[in-house]
């Protein structure tokens, strides 16, 4: 269950980045009453919808990488996606749209902004739990981190299951910053999206290190024979 203590500590610890981005729209939820329990209950219901939209995410890349390891690409595949997260990392923004596609791949998220102000504009909990399941669809690097990590698991239920706990980790930041509001300050939430690079640069390089098959236990498992049986990826 290694995967589920990786896929909370990454949650945990990126949140320091939700505080940065998602902060503003954890800040507008539209609050059904003024009463704590009533906000409180808006912060999990939105949570909620976040995490089963990663869920999904999960399930759809888990078995994206099962194909990957069925076809004997398992080691090639952890490296590659190590390599792309450290490429978007490193590469400055301003270059990587001029990447032909990259502007293209953001379109739908200007289509799912508009959704979300119009949910805004309604004070219940069935609206709130929209917000948090169209959030999720949003672009986010950290989740595209996560998404990496399901892959990674090359297992439809263990990708979803990465997916959720992930989405959970971020819980107690997402339910702090709604609580504490406007104390928080902007200051405060650029610092905490400097701290997030490193992390997930940390969690590429582990992806690097498992493909490499180094042998070094939890941290590049050699991949045994009897894996490679059962997944067809030895080659004679």
């Amino acid at each position: 269950m290694e995967f589920l203590i990786t896929a909370i500590t990454l949650g945990f610890l990126g949140s320091l980045h939700c505080i940065g981005m998602c902060g503003p729209i954890a800040l507008a939820l539209p609050v059904v009453n003024n009463t704590n329990i009533s906000r409180i209950s808006g912060i999990v219901l939105y949570n909620i919808g976040r995490v089963i939209t990663y869920g999904f995410f999960g399930l759809f890349f888990g078995l994206l990488g099962k194909s990957f390891v069925i076809a004997g690409y398992q080691q090639a595949l952890s490296i590659t996606l190590g390599v792309i997260i450290l490429s978007i990392i490193l590469i400055p923004n301003r270059y990587l749209q001029k990447i032909p596609g990259v502007n293209r791949f953001f379109q739908p998220a200007a289509k799912i902004r508009n959704a979300l102000s119009g949910l805004f504009k309604t004070r219940s909990y069935s609206a709130l739990f929209s917000i948090g399941v169209l959030n999720g669809l949003l672009p986010c690097g950290l989740v595209y981190t996560a998404v990496a990590g399901a892959i990674a698991m090359a297992d439809p239920l263990k990708g979803s299951l990465f997916m959720m706990v992930f989405g959970l980790g971020t819980l107690p930041a997402m339910l702090g910053l709604t609580l504490a509001g406007q104390k928080i300050s902007m200051g405060l939430r650029n610092t905490f999206k400097k701290t997030v690079p490193v992390f997930v640069a940390f969690m590429a390089v582990l992806l690097i290190l498992r493909g490499l098959n180094l042998g070094i236990p939890y941290v590049s498992p050699e991949l045994s024979k009897t894996d490679c049986t059962k997944h067809n990826c030895c080659h004679k």
